[in-house]
């Protein structure tokens, strides 16, 4: 596989970026929280194999204070004891979005969320694994190269 940009798809479609870039910033924004957010999208990339977006989150995770332990197991965080029960809600409704193919977002991996999040919190939830969804796929996509 070639590791050479392919567009520079910021300048040729600089609209869309924009609204990316914007509805990041208003989830950055929302009750979700940097710690719990960072894990979802470190989750969601290591999933869809996105270099770029697993060397940026687990930096600013482990910046930002988090547990090494817990990044080296977040992998396998349905076996490993550093993840709380909100953690683990957000994790598997995280996972079940990303392979929404083969999980038709099931019922199993939502209920878990209604006694941990609000519907605003599911809400803003869905929006993050939606938009680190779309930044892996541009990246992947597109071989945005490791800074």
């Amino acid at each position: 596989m070639s590791h050479s940009p392919r567009v520079p798809y910021p300048k040729l479609a600089p609209k869309a970026f924009k609204a990316m870039v914007a509805l990041a910033e208003s989830l950055q924004a929302g009750g979700l929280g940097p710690r719990l957010s960072g894990l979802v999208k470190l989750r969601v990339s290591q999933i869809n194999g996105c270099a770029y977006c697993l060397d940026m989150h687990a930096r600013e995770l482990r910046e930002a204070g988090e547990d090494p332990r817990k990044l080296d197991t977040l992998a396998g965080w349905r076996e490993s004891r550093l993840f709380d029960a909100r953690e683990r809600a957000a994790l598997g409704w995280a996972e079940s979005l990303t392979r929404i193919e083969a999980t038709n977002a099931a019922d199993a991996d939502y209920a878990p969320l209604v006694e941990h999040f609000d519907q605003t919190g599911i809400a803003e939830l869905t929006f993050l694994v939606v938009e680190i969804n779309g930044w892996n796929r541009l990246a992947v996509g597109m071989r945005t190269p490791l800074p």
